[in-house]
């Protein structure tokens, strides 16, 4: 026998580890039916296991795991039993001889018992998967690489291989289940030509994929959200999947596909009222914090007013059970619910107290914004977060973390930055981008602001670092030369310092790259413009051509953000028909897919521009539509609901002024009214003009102060002239300087003038503030256009009046002030068209 070993080693191997009987062996595992079973058949013949044998008893003890209730408590039980580690041993021993879909399962199944990457058996695993990565299949090559991502390994040489066989074989791909399990896994690592191929072709493979797949269409939205690309036309067919399945998909999916949508901001009303239905069923089942805190953050949002109450009842029940983690996805529901509920805040807040050295920097952060915004207050608990974010900040070397920590500091009460932390920042400013520089900047204007405790000279200290933001700021603009690593700085910057420091810079680097404005950032371009109130002519006629070159390569979803900045900025480019008519025609085409809410906002900003499409305002002005907008109305928090109410009270009056012969009716009488019954005070600068259009009129009974008009427009002052411009006066005012006249309840849609002595007209005069132009040129925007537009369908004769003419140098004084509104008023062959 010894020699027989001798001389054929292999034969004699094979012979020991592959006997006769293995097949019956696998049957009687099959048979098996709890996990002892399978122990004690490893138990018995673990001298005698083949590789095949082993992989079965793994996926044999997976099943049954994937069947339990409890599964943490039975995970702990495999892990140590004495069984599975020798079957661990034995996956070791044997992995050279597993087929590539077996070893990769065992390193898989290992994982999902929670077998830690510094395991030998888990770094023998992937070794060997690593050594045959070429020939996997695609199928194990997705699954390798879930394994991987396991492990946190998105950024390993080993990833990237993987990226690369990807991008290789991407033709010859036809799985789309598979393809999307590795879009996610090698997202971080994709260039953005790469994710466009990807995105391409899981597009093509859509419909090859059965429609109840929901995790292939959760994988995509998730990729989407790695790679921040809101890239409509595979969110609506993956939301459609959910759509048809949303009665099979529970919390944990649910909670998934709302954050994967908040983050890419993508609105799907109708997955909303389904996911509010299913959510709100799902109350009563759920008694344990960790479920519980689930639903309260995903349903909280979008709850009516008896399910929050339910909700923050129910939570705060649980509150001394909540863990860290748990106290701080409260807090966070409860600032997504605008909660005044101050029992359940003080309570959390004590949660949160009692945890906070458990936390993390960025957690640190999120939880000053919750509490400043729900205005809580306790001194105890912000010393300590102080004393936290200053500990955190002192060994912080990482821009971006800085940046945040800064942040935290200066919005608590008090705020100083010392020394020592100024000189910090100073120290990483060369390393920073757009976004951290305006983070610092906004943290330090808050602090001087706010910091009244200091009076040494650290404020003059703060006044030199803001300059030397502005000057690593404008460095990083001038050294910019890709338009779509630009966009991705300075998509979300807003605030004071950028605007004042830094926009005019930017703007000029947008110019000089605006031959890069395609069909897939011109949406983003347009966005930034409206956003930043500066009239770019350049850039929107750009944005124009691109989109009447490109329309059918954009999605409908865009035609919002494109059209923006000309209707808030009142501007036409040259081809503006044609500009126009074709985001028409293309909203028309796809009337079907639009949200209400969106739709009103479409409409409005195209009535701002003087364009009223049939199609789009009949799509809104019937009952069936507003039913279905009153139901989305209740998903939004209390500031969008109303601003989308009242873009649907201004469409509503600018399609009844402008557009009579369309019938649609005034509806929004009672929505004014209520909007409408505070009388207010006039501030000392009304007052003050009001004293002087008294002097020039004649008296105080020649001028009427905050006038409503026919239709609810308010006017800031009003007086009548009759046909040889002399001041006719009103009744009896009884005005205590101050205050403004009571206004009468009954219907305001009278048109102006029809009351007047023949020859008579009403004048109209408006002070405009910054807020009535661009930021750059004193154009008038499109508002304020419309507003003077409407009035003098009313009757009015409108004067406008611009604030940087008021506050000029040649309006220095009361008597040129004087003189000025009796030329603006009484002049004859004046223009009021001046600010055009």
């Amino acid at each position: 026998m010894l020699r027989l070993r001798a001389i054929c080693p292999f034969s004699w191997r094979v012979f020991q580890f592959r006997p006769f009987s293995f097949e019956p062996l696998i049957s009687q595992m099959n048979k098996c039916t709890d996990e002892e079973q399978i122990f004690d058949l490893i138990e018995k013949n673990k001298a005698i296991l083949t590789e095949k044998q082993v992989g079965c008893a793994f996926s044999m003890l997976w099943q049954f795991q994937k069947q339990k209730i409890s599964l943490l408590k039975n995970v702990e039980y495999i892990r140590e039993h004495p069984q599975f580690l020798t079957l661990q041993d034995l996956a070791t021993t044997k992995m050279e001889f597993m087929n590539d879909n077996t070893l990769v399962n065992v390193l898989y199944i290992t994982q999902q018992f929670g077998i830690k990457a510094h395991d030998p058996v888990t770094e023998a695993l992937v070794t060997e998967a690593w050594r045959r990565l070429e020939r996997f299949d695609i199928n194990v090559l997705s699954k390798f690489s879930s394994c991987l991502v396991d492990q946190h390994l998105y950024f390993s040489p080993l990833m990237g291989e993987i990226a690369d066989i990807v991008n290789r074989n991407l033709e010859s791909i036809q799985d789309l289940r598979s393809l999307s399990v590795l879009m996610v896994s090698i997202s971080s690592l994709t260039s953005r030509r790469f994710q466009e191929q990807l995105v391409n072709k899981a597009e093509l493979l859509f419909d090859t994929i059965d429609p109840s797949q929901v995790n292939t269409a959760r994988r995509i939205v998730q990729f989407l959200r790695n790679i921040k690309y809101s890239y409509y036309p595979l969110l609506e067919r993956c939301n459609k999947v959910f759509l048809s399945n949303m009665n099979h998909l529970d919390l944990d999916f649910i909670s998934k596909i709302l954050s994967l949508y908040h983050s890419l901001q993508f609105y799907s009303f109708q997955f909303f009222l389904m996911a509010k239905k299913r959510l709100t069923e799902m109350i009563p089942l759920f008694d344990h914090p960790a479920n519980f805190v689930k639903l309260l953050v995903a349903l909280g949002p979008l709850a009516g007013p008896e399910e929050k109450n339910q909700l923050k009842s129910t939570i705060f029940l649980m509150s001394e059970e909540l863990t860290s983690k748990q106290a701080l996805a409260v807090i966070g529901a409860m600032e997504a619910m605008e909660s005044r509920n101050s029992h359940l805040i003080k309570k959390i807040a004590s949660m949160l107290h009692k945890h906070l050295d458990n936390y993390k920097p960025v957690e640190l952060l999120r939880i000053t914004q919750a509490l400043i915004f729900l205005h809580f207050q306790s001194k105890e608990l912000f010393v300590k977060l102080r004393e936290l974010l200053l500990s955190y900040l002192k060994v912080s070397v990482i821009p971006s973390e800085i940046a945040l920590l800064v942040c935290a500091l200066s919005m608590l009460p008090s705020p100083h930055l010392d020394e020592a932390r100024i000189a910090q920042i100073e120290a990483v400013l060369p390393q920073c981008d757009l976004n951290d520089l305006n983070g610092f900047a906004t943290s330090v204007l808050r602090c001087i602001q706010n910091d009244h405790m200091y009076l040494d000279n650290t404020p003059g200290k703060q006044l030199k670092l803001l300059q030397k933001l502005d000057y690593h700021g404008r460095q990083r603009l001038q050294k910019c030369n890709d338009l779509n690593l630009l966009w991705e700085e300075v998509k979300s910057l807003k605030g004071d310092w950028f605007a004042h420091s830094l926009l005019e810079e930017t703007v000029v680097t947008l110019q000089h790259l605006t031959d890069e404005i395609n069909y897939l950032n011109v949406a983003g371009i347009a966005s930034f413009i409206s956003r930043s109130n500066y009239l770019s002519t350049s850039l929107l006629d750009r944005i124009a051509s691109v989109v009447v070159q490109q329309i059918e390569k954009i999605h409908p979803f865009s035609i919002l953000a494109i059209i923006l900045p000309f209707s808030a900025l009142n501007y036409d480019p040259p081809q503006r028909d044609e500009f126009f008519g074709t985001c028409i025609q293309h909203l028309t085409s796809h009337l079907s897919i639009l949200d209400p809410i969106m739709l009103v906002f479409l409409c409005f900003s195209l009535a701002t521009l003087e364009y009223f499409p049939e199609d789009l305002l009949k799509a809104i002005f019937n009952i069936k539509f507003l039913a279905k907008l009153d139901s989305q109305l209740e998903l939004l928090c209390s500031s969008l609901n109303m601003k989308v109410q009242f873009r649907l009270m201004e469409l509503n009056r600018a399609v009844c002024l402008e557009c009579p012969e369309y019938q649609i009716p005034w509806f929004h009488e009672r929505f004014c009214q209520q909007r409408n019954k505070d009388t207010g005070s006039m501030n000392g600068a009304q007052q003050q003009i009001y004293k002087m259009l008294a002097e020039v009129l004649g008296g105080i009974s020649f001028v009427k102060a905050s006038v409503l008009t026919p239709y609810y427009y308010t006017i800031g002052f009003e007086c009548i002239l009759d046909k040889r411009k002399n001041p006719l006066p009103y009744g009896s005012h009884n005005i205590t300087l101050g205050k403004l006249p009571k206004r009468p309840s009954e219907s305001y849609t009278q048109i102006a003038g029809s009351r007047l002595p023949p020859g008579a007209e009403k004048i109209a005069l408006e002070f405009l503030d910054s807020r009535a132009f661009c930021r750059n040129i004193p154009h008038l925007k499109g508002k304020s256009a419309m507003k003077k537009r409407h009035l003098e369908i009313l009757g009015y004769h409108v004067i406008q009046i611009p604030h940087f003419e008021w506050n000029s140098m040649a309006l220095s004084t009361k008597g040129a002030r004087m003189d000025y509104l009796r030329e603006r008023i009484f002049g004859e062959g004046k223009s009021d068209h001046r600010f055009y």
